[in-house]
């Protein structure tokens, strides 16, 4: 739907990204199809969340992969908190995600589909006018999942599955130690690991490591960078 000139008029902007050439594209690209628009830019999450809570934008247009402040290396897991915090505490916040990190959603779907503001996610590879019109949307407050729920229907994951694989697979915990860092027994930790491989689909086959296979699997699905 195109939007007339009134309509882009007036509007408030938060752009996020860690790289500055991205950034800087991004912003000409919305200053033109928004002429009228007030552009505000953070690089890392700190100075994004503390931007949004001076003026809350109309729209946010967000890399996943950024670091969470300055000196630190950009990770798309902290992208994903912090889009998890802004809905939490803005609940009709308009955001698009663009990134190429769009897979990595899949761990807050269920927080995506209760979200009361426009939502919709471009993916970096997409034409100008492609992500323009999912701008359009977003602040329609419309929501446009389909590329996270066409890869990824039916994957249901829990919290506490999602924090096994981190604390195995990013910071290289032993089933004791998974444990003792959730407080829960071994016994726990190996039946959270029986239900998230069902999930996944990961059941043991001879001659392969079913450990393996389930990283291999949960990194495919953007459970884990």
């Amino acid at each position: 739907m195109q939007q007339t000139t009134s309509e882009k008029a007036l509007r408030n902007f938060l752009v996020i990204d860690d790289h500055e050439s991205v950034l800087s594209g991004t912003v000409e690209v919305l200053k033109r199809h928004y002429p009228e628009g007030n552009f505000v830019v953070a690089i890392n999450a700190e100075s994004a969340f503390n931007q949004l809570t001076i003026c809350p934008p109309d729209l946010i247009v967000m890399d996943l992969s950024i670091p969470e402040k300055l000196g630190i290396k950009a990770r798309p897991d902290t992208g994903v908190r912090l889009l998890r915090t802004l809905m939490k505490n803005y609940p009709s916040l308009n955001i698009i995600v663009q990134s190429a990190h769009i897979r990595t959603l899949v761990r807050i779907r269920p927080d995506i589909d209760t979200h009361k503001g426009g939502f919709t996610v471009a993916d970096k590879s997409l034409s100008t006018q492609e992500m323009l019109t999912r701008v359009d949307w977003a602040l329609q407050g419309l929501t446009h999942t389909k590329d996270i729920k066409g890869i990824h229907a039916g994957l249901e994951i829990k919290p506490e599955w999602l924090r096994v694989l981190t604390l195995a697979f990013e910071e290289g915990l032993q089933d004791k130690a998974i444990a003792e860092q959730m407080c829960i027994s071994e016994r726990m930790v190996r039946h959270y690991w029986s239900k998230l491989q069902d999930a996944l689909g990961v059941y043991p086959d001879e001659g392969k490591n079913i450990r393996i296979q389930t990283e291999k699997r949960a990194r495919e699905e953007g459970l884990i960078d």
